[in-house]
């Protein structure tokens, strides 16, 4: 058998075109023998570094290649149809022989998409192929390439013209191609066969003495792949199965074939083969891994070196933070500022200061740090941090281990807005060719690949969505996992929760039907993983020293500028390139807004930065639980513990960071114990009190375990960070090595064994859970500003919550009950009040913006707002209209205005008075008032020339508004959250607040995918649907909304004789049922078994309520309150007290014989502010 190797193959970077995974196309290769591999996806270079360190990994030889889309003139990109034209572009193999040969593929695939984009095809031309052929192999390629076109086009005297081209470009590195694959037997209506096309290739081999080498166009691993790469072209070109005229490959020939195959294939032409090794062997082992490439940083006048600026703008920053630098301020610098020289990354921090210094002098709000660069003093000193290292026991060994360094990682958090203006400062200064984002890769997920099939195959869409429910929700749960040959495999099995195992077996179940469904499920299984698309990364942004194209092939990307890296975030520290996160904080600017309306309502000029952290209001909204808008604390979990951890210190809200995340979550009730006193606090050996104390001997942070190894065992720095690291990734080995050398240094240190081992086994136990306690401080630093923005600014603070919150409907509906229970007031948009956001008005209450309304943008508002400011509020709408830029203010603008009650303060004009058509006019009130306006503007502009002037206005006459009632409350709301996507001037279920909380069981949005238990569900009903059916009995469709969703339920028959009477618009409904399977099919119904009237449901299920007294907030002031509301609402419901001493877990049960109360909406909201929790009976 002759030895062959691939040299035409793609992999699933050949987007939704190749279905094979590089690690399993590597096994197959390795396991049949073959010592080299080509990967040559179409038109990009994605899975290049992949490829390659895979193919290291198995021991084969990468050979790095493209199969490129060449066109006549990459330049040209629109074609007319009408005359014929279309872009022509043929495939074109090419492969890297050496270092040049990579870089010029480089270029050529870069300048494909940065040049050559058209349509989803990089395209590439004959001029840019002369300008970077060096080092490159050609070959004439497959049945799409130029010369077989042409031969197939039956010029064959032209294709050797063109042959003649490539030979004179590549001379010996140009070799003749041939494939054989089935199904080619006819190609296109041309009368020729691929073995055809083969032959005229092979006398023109013979001819010019060019050499042959046979390939296989392998798109996919094996041959049973063909199915599922058939479903991925149909995903790729929109199509069905079932689609006769779809594109498709001819055969299931596509595959990865062994050398046996191949030699069974060309054993007629057995030279072709052995050139394959031939080219093998002209082909360099290409390594494509580099140290880090950092850009140079202009250094000003004085400084020769990168290190001597470092140390001056170091210790400058030490300066201005600490005053008088005191001996452990500049022994821990020169420490940081020694590691950061020998390891070359003084460049790195130079680069970091630049932008971020820049950020603040351009306004842009950069957050305290994240991750452990905040335990780095120089990066304090610098300004790219705002976290005192040294005050908070932060490691800079946690963020660069001197004796084991690696490439710093420092992330920064921008403010939303302002992230663009500092990623466009770096591109000025480094220039756009040297400034590049980090391109994803869209995989074809669980979901997403069932559905993708299940569209594919053209099951329905019911269908598909009934078995995509079916599949766990777990976030490790995979198809691979679930469909495991035996069972679940066991490392997701171990994860899932009871429904989620439930879930599983149903599926697999499914899965194993000899049905479309089976099929379905097992050909998503298959594609699962598959790259189906191309993102961009969100915050990653590449800086080389040269135009980026030397290093890596770049791609674009539509909703990008910026250049965007083929090669992704998980090879790029390995490929050399300097990457930096650019994140946007959406929290940063919401305090950034918050102090803008603070200024600009109260003429505050607040410092956030330099607030207190022992403020006394900010420390009590933590210790209420006050958290909603708070960033990171304001999960109800974190609410309730912090209720009963009180904290005092900044230091107690670091360690609530840390400690409410999976794992370390169980340690929190010990914690709170320790902290309240409850709990003795115990340290193991004395010398761990130093630093244990601040979190009650509870080892929370890393940085405890790295302190504690160096005091008690006399580790090293770089030592103390390798155990860390070790005992979070569980690395048993380097653990085993590590622990005599632990266990030998406590006993010099005179430590007892015993309790020496004891720590180490805690340590085990715990130190994967344990947490970086620079990334906590700086998040808790956040926090509490935003906390601190909320105590003392409370409008201010919501406003701008509310302002960045408006694109998402539910969480704005959130945030509203919450400005709502603040007692803050939230006014509906105002002309004569409201800005461009929500701001606070001189009242303290809120006002929404008159951007948010739909149909009225930003540049109307500024217009609206700068009359106003000028020459006063308006007087009424006729001001309005004689005042305004009516280009700019047009119809769509007013009609949201009055929609969203912008004009409901002018009085005399009800909403529904300005859509009714006026007098004999076939136009509405608002048309009259445009035409009004244009009207007296008009007249305006000519009496400026005209001797009689203004007089002349007076002439026109205001419109006369068509006399109509208004709206119903119901209608005015709907109307109103068509503008505004909320219920602003009230909710219709406002009123029904204990019945949501107290007999509600599911909210309408999670409805539908809940099922196998009765639902109680409340809401509105927003429209019904009454008629008739075939057989003459009525029957109605309707829906109900509540907070968060809507759900449209049928009644028939007898339910809908029932019920019929309370279906009606605007009726607030209970309903009970659940979802259930129809008899005759699989689909889900919801099954009503009651209907009534939600305000009788409280009246008739409410038999007492229990109010919950915790002993040590019992005081006389808190009887005196309780006393006041009960006396206030006396009515029919038995009052009953549980007072509860949660020091001693025990509680009692009291009966207030002589008083009852009414335990309506305005008692229980006077008790929740109270802070006193209930249940109703």
């Amino acid at each position: 058998m002759v030895d062959f190797c691939h040299l035409h193959s793609h992999t699933q970077y050949s987007l939704l075109d190749g279905a094979s995974d590089i690690k399993t196309l590597m096994k197959k290769a390795k396991a049949d023998g073959q010592t080299a591999v080509a990967i040559t996806d179409h038109g990009n270079m994605f899975g290049v570094f992949k490829f390659v360190k895979e193919a290291h990994a198995q021991g084969i030889k990468p050979i790095i290649g493209c199969e490129f889309y060449v066109a006549e003139d990459r330049h040209i990109k629109s074609f007319e149809k009408s005359r014929g034209q279309k872009d022509v572009r043929y495939h074109q193999l090419m492969l890297a022989k050496n270092t040049l040969g990579y870089q010029n593929l480089t270029k050529l695939c870069s300048l494909g998409y940065t040049e050559g984009m058209y349509g989803k095809y990089p395209r590439i031309d004959k001029e840019l192929i002369l300008k970077y052929h060096e080092g490159i192999i050609a070959t004439s390629c497959c049945i799409g390439a130029e010369i077989p076109q042409t031969i197939l086009s039956g010029n064959i005297e032209l294709a050797e013209e063109k042959l003649k081209w490539w030979l004179d470009v590549f001379g010996e590195d140009y070799y003749i191609e041939i494939q054989r694959q089935r199904g080619l037997e006819r190609i296109d209506n041309t009368g020729m066969s691929q073995e055809d096309v083969n032959q005229i290739l092979l006398g023109f081999a013979k001819k010019y003495n060019i050499k042959t080498i046979a390939t296989n166009d392998a798109h996919y691993v094996e041959q049973e792949d063909y199915a599922p790469h058939d479903v991925l072209l149909c995903v790729n070109t929109g199509s069905l199965l079932e689609d006769k005229e779809r594109f498709k490959f001819p055969s299931s020939d596509f595959y990865f074939k062994t050398k046996d195959e191949m030699n069974s294939i060309f054993g007629d032409v057995k030279t072709a083969l052995e050139n394959t090794m031939e080219i093998a062997s002209k082909i360099d082992d290409i390594k494509l891994t580099r140290d880090i490439l950092l850009p140079a940083f202009p250094l000003p006048v004085g400084f020769d070196t990168q290190e001597v600026y470092l140390r001056h703008l170091a210790f400058e920053g030490a300066r201005r933070k600490y005053g008088n630098i005191s001996a452990v301020v500049e022994d821990r610098l020169n420490f940081e500022l020694d590691v950061i020289t020998k390891s070359g990354y003084s460049g790195y921090f130079l680069i970091v200061q630049d932008f971020t210094s820049v950020a603040r002098k351009i306004g842009v709000s950069v957050g305290p740090g994240r991750g452990s660069a905040a335990g780095s003093c120089v990066a304090y000193c610098l300004g790219i941090t705002n976290i005192d290292p040294i005050k908070y026991d932060l490691l800079f060994e946690r963020f660069l281990n001197p004796e084991r360094v690696s490439m710093p990682d420092i992330d920064i958090d921008f403010d939303d807005d302002g992230r663009g203006k500092v990623i466009d400062y770096v591109i000025d200064k480094y220039g756009k060719n040297q400034v590049a984002q980090i391109v994803t890769y869209g995989t074809m997920a669980a979901r997403s690949s069932l559905r993708d099939v299940g569209r594919v195959m053209n099951i329905p869409l019911n269908e598909v969505d009934r078995v995509a429910k079916t599949f766990p929700s777990h976030l490790t749960a995979t198809l691979a996992g679930v469909l495991a040959e035996k069972d679940i495999d066991s490392k997701q099995k171990d994860v899932f929760t009871s429904e989620d195992k439930e879930k599983a077996y149903e599926f697999r179940k499914l899965a194993a039907e000899k049905t479309d469904i089976g099929q379905m499920i097992q050909t998503a299984k298959k594609l699962e993983g598959s790259v189906r698309n191309t993102g961009i990364h969100a915050c990653g942004v590449i800086i080389t020293p040269d135009d980026i194209t030397n290093f890596v092939p770049v791609s674009t990307a539509k909703d990008s500028d910026l250049l965007v890296s083929q090669y992704d975030n998980s090879v790029a520290e390995e490929a050399g390139l300097l990457k930096m996160d650019f994140l946007g904080l959406k929290t940063l600017t919401i305090i950034k807004d918050a102090l803008e309306i603070i200024q600009d309502r109260y003429n505050v000029q607040l410092d956030i930065d330099n607030i207190s952290l022992e403020d006394e209001a900010t420390f009590e909204l933590f210790q209420r639980g006050d958290m909603v808008g708070i960033f990171q604390y304001e999960s109800p979990g974190m609410q309730k513990y912090l209720r009963d951890l009180i904290p005092t210190r900044f230091e107690d809200l670091i360690a609530m960071n840390a400690l409410y995340r999976p794992g370390p979550l169980q340690y929190i009730p010990d914690f709170i114990a320790r902290k309240n006193g409850k709990q003795e606090i115990k340290f193991d050996l004395a010398d761990m009190e130093e630093y244990l104390a601040e979190t009650y001997g509870i080892t929370v942070y890393q940085e405890q375990v790295m302190l504690l190894s160096q005091k008690l065992a006399g580790f090293s720095k770089g030592d103390a960070d390798m155990l860390r690291k070790a005992m979070g990734k569980k690395q048993k080995a380097v653990l085993d090595k590590m622990f005599p050398k632990f266990v030998d240094g406590c006993k010099v240190n005179g430590h007892p064994e015993e309790v020496v081992k004891k720590i180490w086994t805690d340590w085990e136990a715990f130190a994967s859970y344990a947490f970086n306690k620079s990334h906590s401080t700086c998040y808790a630093y956040i926090a509490f500003q935003t906390a601190y923005l909320k105590a003392h600014f409370p409008a201010a603070f919501m406003a701008s919550v509310l302002n960045h919150n408006k694109s998402d409907i539910s969480k704005i509906n959130f945030f509203l009950q919450e400005t709502k229970r603040m007692k803050i007031d939230v006014l509906g948009p105002d002309i004569n009040e409201s800005n461009i956001k929500f701001a606070v008005n001189s009242k303290g209450q809120i006002r929404f913006g008159l951007s948010a309304l739909k149909g009225v943008g930003e540049g109307p508002v500024e217009e609206i707002v700068k009359e106003r400011k000028e020459n006063g509020h308006f007087e009424d709408v006729f001001d309005m209209m004689r005042r305004l830029n009516l280009r700019s203010v047009n119809k769509k603008c007013i009609d949201s205005l009055v929609l969203g009650g912008a004009l409901d303060s002018f009085g005399e004009i009800n909403r529904a008075q300005y859509f009714e058509l006026t007098g004999d006019r076939n136009e509405t009130f608002i048309e009259s008032l445009l035409k009004y306006g244009a009207n007296y503007q008009a007249q305006k502009d000519s009496n400026q020339m005209s001797l009689f002037g203004d007089a002349m206005t007076n002439y026109i006459d205001n419109p006369k508004p068509p006399v109509v009632p208004e709206w119903n409350q119901i209608d005015k709301l709907e109307k109103e959250k068509e503008v505004t996507g909320i219920y602003i001037s009230g909710h219709p279920l406002d009123d029904y607040h204990i019945e949501f909380k107290n007999f509600i069981n599911c909210p309408l949005e999670t409805a539908e995918q809940t099922q196998g238990r009765l639902l109680k569900l409340g809401g509105i009903v927003t429209d019904a649907h009454f008629a008739t059916s075939q057989k003459g009995t009525g029957y109605v469709r309707f829906t109900i909304q509540d907070f968060t969703g809507s759900l449209q339920i049928s009644l028939y028959n007898e339910k809908y004789e029932s019920y019929k009477h309370l279906i009606t618009k605007g009726q607030v409904l209970y309903v009970e049922g659940s979802n259930e399977k129809g008899y005759t099919q699989d689909r889900y119904f919801f099954n009503v078994r009651d209907i009534r009237m939600l305000d009788t449901i409280g009246k008739l299920l409410t038999k007492s309520l229990t109010i919950k007294l915790p002993l040590h907030t019992i005081n006389e002031h808190l009887i005196h309150e309780l006393e006041q509301i009960c006396i206030d609402k006396v009515g029919p419901h038995m009052l009953k007290l549980k007072v509860v001493d949660d020091s001693e877990d025990t509680g009692i049960d009291l009966v207030a014989t002589q008083m009852k109360i009414s335990a309506d909406y305005q008692f229980i909201e006077s008790l929740e502010q109270l802070g006193l929790a209930y249940r109703i009976n």
